[in-house]
């Protein structure tokens, strides 16, 4: 079967959200790339660019949730328009209290995590970065 991993790009804090992300999951990063690691007479990067993260992973249970900062000569994000949002699913309303805590502490919370209509414990948000979270518990 596929799996899905979600990539994400940044305006230049794709280390820095990084970094929080792991330390709401955990794990270790299985590579950082950097676009000066890139540079060479066929593709130069500019100075302003060089430490940008050309690519980054953070293994999540069996996913990898991948992300990157955009270079300057492509422009810039829009951080708040509306993304697909990541979906996660817990194996227990503990762990799915800890990624909505965790995750949403410093954004904005659109729906708060709890009991939903639908039989799910269930929360949304965006977090400080702009990127829209799910997290769900279905004790079926």
């Amino acid at each position: 079967m596929a799996v899905i991993n979600p990539h994400i790009n940044f305006n230049g804090n794709a280390e820095e959200a990084f970094t929080f992300y792991q330390s709401v999951f955990g794990g270790t990063f299985t590579k950082i790339v950097r676009l000066k690691d890139l540079s060479s007479p066929e593709f130069p990067v500019a100075e302003s660019d060089a430490n940008k993260i050309l690519y980054i992973s953070l293994p999540i249970g069996s996913n990898l949730l991948i992300g990157n900062d955009v270079p300057s000569f492509l422009g810039k994000v829009n951080e708040r328009e509306n993304r697909s949002k990541i979906s996660i699913s817990a194996e227990s309303k503990e762990e799915a209290d800890k990624l909505f805590n965790g995750l949403s502490a410093g954004g904005e919370v659109e729906m708060p995590i709890g009991d939903s209509p639908w039989g799910s414990y269930f929360g949304m948000f965006r977090d400080r970065y702009g990127i829209e979270w799910m997290v769900n518990f279905d004790s079926i």
